[in-house]
């Protein structure tokens, strides 16, 4: 009887301390990179580079700065914002704190936003502004609006990631 309730225990103690979205979602998210027109460059903050339409496997607590560079356009940078995401009250109203303290620790339970990074660039000499679309090409609104209204929280993750250092400009 003491080894089934010590295997008992174990297995509890297992599922307790795991987060719900760590084992739903993982700690990583499939971000598409996408631009119009297509085949810009694009360099992420954490070290990837690619050409657009392109896709990358990104941590999800992991705040981001995207640059987007094709000749002829004017270059475009989007900060790509880690959200906490519903499933951290989900952890909180099943199990307790501890799943979530274990999805917060770990990123599971944020998701990464805008998703997908989708800009309209433009040409080089033009008046008109960048816009983020939808993953339907519909407008969310300007890249200059997105960036200002997440600029201060990703501007911090990205210095405590230590691959931001704060200026005055920022």
């Amino acid at each position: 009887m003491n080894r089934f309730v010590s295997v008992a225990l174990v297995a509890l103690m297992g599922v307790s301390t795991s987060g719900c979205a760590t084992v739903l979602n993982g700690t990583s998210q499939d971000i598409a990179y996408l631009s119009d027109p297509e085949g810009a460059v694009v360099k992420i903050s954490q070290g990837q580079t690619c050409v657009t339409p392109c896709e990358f496997s990104m941590k999800r607590g992991l705040d981001q700065r995207v640059d987007f560079e094709l000749e002829g356009y004017k270059p475009e940078f989007v900060y790509v914002q880690s959200r906490l995401g519903g499933s951290t009250f989900g952890n909180i109203l099943a199990g307790g704190g501890i799943g979530a303290v274990v999805d917060g620790s770990n990123g599971a339970s944020n998701r990464l936003y805008p998703r997908p990074v989708y800009v309209r660039l433009v040409p080089v000499g033009s008046d008109e502004e960048a816009v983020l679309l939808d993953e339907d090409g519909d407008v969310i609104g300007t890249v200059a609006e997105h960036n200002a209204e997440v600029e201060e929280d990703v501007v911090d993750g990205l210095e405590s990631q230590g691959l931001r250092e704060r200026t005055d400009d920022n």
